[in-house]
Formats: C-alpha cells, structure tokens, sequence
C-alpha cells in the first residue's frame, strides 16, 4: 500500500514530537517549508508560547537553500541576543536534508547548540 507524502510525514512528525519538548531554558527549534518560503520559530512547550521566529519573507539573493542557511543564521542572532545558547532542533518530519539542513547549520554558525 502506497502512503502519500503527507501521511508519511505526519507519522515522522509524531514520532520526533513524542521525543523533543522544549522548554524555556532550551525551546524547541520547529521548522515549516513551502515550496517558497522557510519558516523557523522557537517555541516553548510548558507554556504553549512562540518566544522567537524568523523566515525569509524578506530575503531574495540566492537560491532556497542559502536563503535558508540566512534564516538560521538570523534566528540565531534573535536567540543570542534574548539569551538562548541551546536548543533541540524539530525538523517537523522533513527529511535532515537540503534546505533544512542548511537552516541548521547555519543556526550553528549563529552560535546555537543544538
């Protein structure tokens, strides 16, 4: 039986979802991709809040995936100036691949442990 896209990855979703709960001190880094934007926001679980978010909204130089490498890098600057070094990264069921990839790293070169 062939599952579709979306039912594959929401069970890839849940079972990383069961795992990372972020809290306060280390938020949960969750990451959402369309076809033509990337979306990060850091998120705090015990509340139920959104503390930071970013997305390449304003961003057009370059292809997808370094424009994804800047939006990690620019959460990484509103998290270090909010007092936030560490994280546990969500990849919301995408594949550790591309673009989200590139989002990670460069949220580790903005000064993010994940």
């Amino acid at each position: 039986m062939i599952k579709s896209k979306a039912t594959r990855r929401a069970k890839i979703k849940a079972r990383i979802r069961s795992k990372v709960q972020g809290t306060a001190d280390m938020p949960r880094l969750c990451v959402f991709r369309s076809n033509k934007a990337i979306y990060v926001q850091l998120i705090d679980d015990t509340k139920g809040t959104t503390l930071l978010s970013s997305s390449s909204s304003g961003l057009d130089k370059g292809t997808k995936s370094e424009i994804a490498r800047e939006v990690g890098k620019s959460i990484a600057a509103k998290a270090t100036a909010n007092g936030i070094e560490s994280v546990k990264f969500d990849r919301n069921g995408y594949l550790y691949h591309g673009r989200i990839k590139n989002l990670a790293e460069g949220a580790r070169e903005g000064g993010l442990k994940f």
